[in-house]
């Protein structure tokens, strides 16, 4: 059917509906239940239907919606008071504004196949980004092969078949161990969560630096960190007290660098004096700790960017294919040089 020839009826009788219900689920109402919204949003998108017109119209008359989704937590996934997703979150929202689109942030936190599937069929957005994978890689792929308006943040992962912008965390592992091994540091702790795949990448670079520079991969040398200060510098002291000796310490984020130099401090070692220190992301706060933290910076605009080009330039097809935002090395004073 055509724009033109669609009507309200059409999508009633395709659903198997009334009329009212029809027009009822097109218009949101609570008095229809969710599957029946997302069949007939469905097949109102499929059959271009105008619904978004019977809807109440944005405050500003915006050319498209954007839906902004976080799966379930995993790793630093799903806290949006993560400091690097704020810069995130800044990214996508101001290209969605030079774009002339709303962006709406959800309440949903999906862990399942069937709840990606009704963040999408259930949304009045032209498009959803769906801010880390969490542990849905697989759900992802399922759900590209019938829906294609959306785009992930994340890691690009093996057999991937939707779309993923995220940034070159392997070589951001490798130039910020590479930096502390040409310094001098021959003893470089990762410090970080292993589970979550750009953390996980971002070890896979620090290993191969060590290699590339002539030092071994030794495992105690590895240490377990979530994303938060306090665990981070609870690894950290503990390393001290069980004599580990090491001279350099490259964080998985900012946040467990932050932590690091904590616990460092705290033990009394000196930061780069005893031990040189390196986060990942660039927030704001790591340019005005004490020590400024030396990072590997994330470009959030430049991603916000193509995440909203993607779904935005695609008109409802596949977001085409995923791409790496360059990271690129930050040399302040937590690593001496």
């Amino acid at each position: 059917m055509s724009r033109k020839t669609t009507r309200l009826e059409d999508i009633a009788k395709l659903a198997g509906v009334s009329i009212a219900t029809a027009s009822r689920a097109l218009n949101d109402s609570p008095a229809v239940n969710a599957r029946t919204k997302q069949l007939i949003w469905k097949l109102a998108r499929e059959h271009d239907y105008p619904f978004r017109r019977s809807m109440p119209a944005g405050p500003i008359g915006a050319e498209a919606t954007i839906a902004l989704v976080v799966p379930r937590p995993q790793g630093r996934e799903g806290r949006l008071s993560d400091p690097f997703f704020l810069e995130l979150l800044a990214g996508v929202g101001e290209a969605a504004r030079e774009r002339g689109c709303d962006l709406v942030i959800s309440h949903l936190s999906p862990a399942t196949y069937e709840d990606l599937s009704a963040a999408l069929t259930t949304s009045r957005a032209e498009g959803v980004i769906f801010l880390g994978q969490s542990t849905l890689h697989a759900a992802f792929n399922r759900l590209v092969e019938t829906e294609a308006r959306f785009v992930v943040w994340g890691a690009e992962l093996p057999d991937q078949a939707y779309c993923s912008i995220g940034s070159d965390n392997i070589n951001g592992g490798r130039r910020a161990t590479a930096h502390l091994a040409r310094l001098g540091r021959r003893r470089i702790v990762f410090l970080g969560d292993l589970d979550p795949p750009e953390s996980m990448q971002r070890h896979r670079g620090y290993q191969e630096a060590l290699i590339a520079q002539g030092l071994g991969v030794e495992p105690e040398l590895i240490v377990d960190a979530h994303f938060e200060v306090e665990s981070a510098e609870a690894s950290i002291e503990s390393l001290i007290r069980r004599g580990v000796d090491f001279d350099g310490v490259v964080c998985a984020s900012d946040q467990i660098a932050l932590g690091a130099v904590r616990g460092l401090l705290h033990a009394g070692r000196s930061v780069p004096g005893d031990v040189s220190v390196i986060g990942f992301d660039n927030v704001p706060f790591s340019r005005y700790s004490r020590p400024a933290l030396s990072t590997i910076a994330q470009d959030t605009m430049k991603a916000g960017r193509l995440m909203v080009s993607k779904l935005i330039d695609h008109g409802g097809t596949a977001a085409g294919r995923s791409e790496r935002v360059p990271t690129d090395l930050i040399v302040r004073e937590s690593c001496g040089g």
